[in-house]
Parts: C-alpha cells; structure tokens; sequence
C-alpha cells in the first residue's frame, strides 16, 4: 500500500466519510504548498496538548492553566465546575458534538454525560464500546438528581441506544426515584442531534417522555 492509500485509510476513519472523500482530502493536502501540511501536523499536535478530557463528563475541552485547576488527566470542565449548573437533572448524550449544540441552544443548563458512541443493534460486547459502568457511577455520585434525559439521535441504533441504557439503569433510577426521560417530538426520524437547529432542540426537550 502505498502513501497515498495509507493516509486515504486514516481519513477513512473520521465520522461519515468515505472512500472517494478520503481520496480527495490526500489529493487537497498534495495540492497545498509544503508549509500546509506543516502547519496542520503542528496544529493537530497542539490540540492534543492543549485538550484534556473531563474526568466527570468525559467532553473534551480546553485545558486552563492557572491555579484552579488540577494537573491535566485530572481536570473537571467548566460545566461540571459552575455551582450554577443544576445538578438535579442529568443529560447522556452520545458524543462532543451533541452536547455543544444542545449548550448553543440555551434550553438546558443542567449536567451532562457522554456515553462514548450509540450501541449497535448486534452487538455483544456493549459495555466495551459505550461508557454504562460509568454512567452508573455518576448517577450514585450526583446528589438531588431528579431525572435523566436521554438524548439520542433518532435512528434505529439510537433508539436501541435508549432502550439499552434504561434497561441498565432502570434498578438505580428507581432506588434512587429518578425520573428517567428521552427527547421529544421536535425531532425528525432520521435526524442527527449534532446537526439540529436550536429551535428544533428546545422542543425536543419541551416535549420530551
């Protein structure tokens, strides 16, 4: 295989692109003067040590350093940080592109969990694609927690996402009598969170059940 096909693969890889595609990112950096792919290899280095994952939320984000904040590995976001979030409702959603477009919605301001991935209709091991021990823990650790929003796009893999995740945590929500709900009509069938207007978010979770 040569050069060509082996960074083809690797773009292969990114979420919802294929072959063809793939081809035209290699044949785009080719075309670009020699400081480009500099530039983006110096870029994409940076952002892995300038990016640290919430050990609460798992989202990525941007690491501070000043002195409110622990050694990177071990940091909590913003979200999770801010005594204003309400901490009586709690948001899974699949990825980090779900959550930043619930947030540019401004319908939510509670806390959120990110699962890691949907869980495939066929699947056996499920709990080493999708983050349900973790999630688990988190639902013991909140205090006051009232409900949990499931917030999935709405596919055949998303509702099978939903129906998955409350069967795991159907014994601690009700030990603990929380509410568990999913979004609303406000949705399309088909539609993916991350792409969704905020409208459209705001009465997915006005409506949800």
């Amino acid at each position: 295989m040569d050069s060509i096909e082996k960074l083809a693969e690797i773009f292969k890889e990114f979420p919802g692109i294929g072959e063809r595609q793939a081809k035209r990112f290699v044949y785009f950096l080719m075309s670009r003067n020699g400081n480009y792919a500099e530039n983006l290899s110096r870029m994409i280095l940076d952002l892995k040590k300038e990016v640290t994952q919430c050990r609460e939320c798992f989202r990525f984000f941007l690491v501070k350093n000043n002195g409110n904040t622990t050694p990177k590995g071990g940091q909590v976001c913003e979200i999770c940080a801010d005594p204003n979030t309400d901490s009586s409702i709690l948001m899974v959603v699949e990825k980090d592109s779900d959550l930043e477009s619930v947030r540019k919605s401004h319908a939510y301001q509670g806390k959120y969990f990110l699962l890691g991935g949907l869980v495939p209709v066929v699947e056996k091991s499920t709990k080493s694609r999708v983050r349900v021990e973790e999630l688990k823990e988190k639902i013991k650790k909140i205090n006051g927690l009232q409900e949990i929003i499931l917030a999935f796009s709405l596919s055949p893999q998303g509702d099978h996402t939903d129906s998955y995740i409350r069967e795991q945590i159907k014994d601690l929500a009700l030990k603990k009598n929380i509410k568990v709900s999913s979004l609303g009509r406000g949705l399309s069938t088909g539609t993916e969170l991350e792409y969704s207007d905020n409208e459209t978010l705001k009465n997915a979770l006005k409506n949800r059940q």
